[in-house]
């Protein structure tokens, strides 16, 4: 469904106002008159979500090249292809997620039926980080559109080309009564947080999570965070260690680093360091060439601020070993693909998310060495053990606790649309992703029926001797 009209809530960053109480009273309006609990107008949003990445793949692609130098292909499988395919799962799924289910009553409840029904929570707030601005917008809002909500989105600033696009197209292909997509900094974000929304999803660093909380708490509105931390990739004595270095370099340097669940060290077992070191290099050069600086496929840092602090971990105090990469140009906001060789356990580099192209390697003696590493540190978003032992992978995974762990990949666990997806701890909380991001925007409601008749009264007062025993027989 495509609705070309454009009421005064779907804001755009061009506008000379922003009106965050007139934005969300219109689409709560859109929502109180019931727009959005039919499941026809959840499945017409859906297509008309589809309709517009498709139709407008070119635009969208231009606009991440412009803000991240993402290559056509990458951008094309992580942002593009990948919200399609988690629309087409929601939207085949939509029906039967969507019917209330039986729950068995107690025979002291009988005669009687119970049934959980999901409904709507009503108008939800999302909010976007610039990292996979396209993404990370768009498959949330999928998730609220399917549970049959009424929203308001909030692209990141800082990939404005991303943002503008999106803000344009979706008031151009979506209902814009129900819908709003909004352009804006700070002060618009925040402004938006000071209003009444029924559930908030923010995706970002930790340090804005907790403002967003702070925020939601005003109103006790349920929040769903995707944050970040240190993930890391525990390396066992008997990993392949091509492939290891290969998916490891894949997952490090992808988005130029810039991804929530990319390795953020590894812990390697000793032996094995000077040549898995010595395959990521060969990788990154397999991947980028001998000058990533000059190739197509590498990305860019996405801020002067961002490339700063990316910056000042290479060669800071008690960083480590460069073994290779090191060099940046700041005119162009490159940073190499670069490997940090044991650098101190509280240096910045180990203390803070790299959140870029910097890989710190650690030796440990064993696996339980990683293992206590790992759980001395706050729970990661994720966790990766690469190892050909299925004991050492499930010992692994049973003594530690992250947002989501893949054996010998990295990021790909992601990508199945029925594995939620969401940190623990500082990591976050709460998930989405298929029937999991159908949930969040959902409130699973519980519906007892109870006929009049028969009216048994064991359970009202006066209390007997013999009513006692039938209740206890009953329980």
């Amino acid at each position: 469904m495509t609705n070309t009209s454009r009421p005064a809530a779907a804001a755009s960053t061009g506008q000379p106002e922003f009106d965050a109480d007139r934005i969300v009273g219109s689409i709560r309006d859109g929502f109180e008159r019931g727009l959005t609990r039919p499941l026809e107008w959840r499945r017409n949003q859906l297509n008309a979500m589809e309709t517009m990445l498709r139709e407008n793949a070119d635009q969208l692609l231009a606009a991440l090249a412009v803000d991240l130098h993402k290559p056509a292909t990458e951008a094309w499988t992580t942002e593009i292809g990948f919200t399609l395919s988690d629309i087409d799962h929601q939207r085949s799924h939509l029906a039967k997620w969507s019917e209330p289910r039986k729950v068995k009553v107690p025979l002291a409840f009988q005669p009687a039926t119970a049934r959980i029904v999901p409904e709507p929570k009503g108008v939800v707030l999302v909010i976007a980080p610039w990292n996979y601005p396209l993404q990370l917008l768009l498959s949330p809002m999928a998730a609220a559109i399917a549970a049959g909500n009424a929203l308001v989105a909030k692209p990141s600033e800082l990939a404005p080309a991303t943002s503008e696009a999106l803000v344009e197209l979706c008031a151009k292909y979506l209902d814009t009564t129900t819908i709003a997509v909004v352009g804006g900094g700070v002060e618009e974000s925040s402004a938006l947080l000071d209003q009444r929304f029924d559930h908030i999803f923010f995706t970002g660093g930790t340090r804005v999570g907790k403002i967003v909380m702070h925020a939601a708490a005003e109103h006790l509105t349920p929040v769903t965070l995707e944050l970040g931390g240190k993930s890391p990739a525990i390396v066992a004595a008997d990993a392949d260690v091509e492939v290891t270095a290969r998916r490891i370099a894949w997952g490090k340097f992808v988005n130029s680093g810039q991804t929530c669940i990319a390795p953020d060290y590894v812990l390697v077992a000793r032996p094995l360091r000077d040549r898995l070191v010595e395959a990521i290099e060969q990788s990154v050069t397999a991947f980028y060439g001998a000058d990533p600086h000059a190739s197509a496929d590498y990305g860019r840092i996405i801020s002067d601020d961002h490339f700063e602090r990316v910056s000042a971990l290479i060669g800071g105090e008690g960083s480590g070993t460069i073994a290779f990469g090191g060099t940046s140009d700041p005119s162009d906001r490159y940073i190499a693909p670069t490997v940090l060789i044991d650098p101190d356990l509280d240096s910045d580099v180990m203390t803070n998310e790299i959140f870029g192209p910097v890989l710190p390697v650690i030796c440990v003696d064993d696996i339980d060495e990683a293992i206590d590493f790992v759980n001395g540190r706050d729970k990661p978003l994720a966790l990766y053990i690469f190892t050909d032992d299925d004991t050492t992978a499930q010992r692994t995974i049973a003594r530690t606790s992250s947002g989501g762990v893949s054996i010998n990949g990295t990021l790909l666990h992601i990508g199945p649309p029925d594995l939620p997806f969401g940190g623990v701890g500082p990591s976050g909380m709460g998930a989405y992703h298929g029937e999991a991001g159908f949930e969040t925007f959902s409130h699973l409601k519980s519906v007892f029926d109870k006929r009049t008749k028969p009216d048994l009264k064991v359970l009202y007062p006066p209390y007997t001797s013999m009513k006692e025993r039938l209740i206890k027989l009953l329980q």
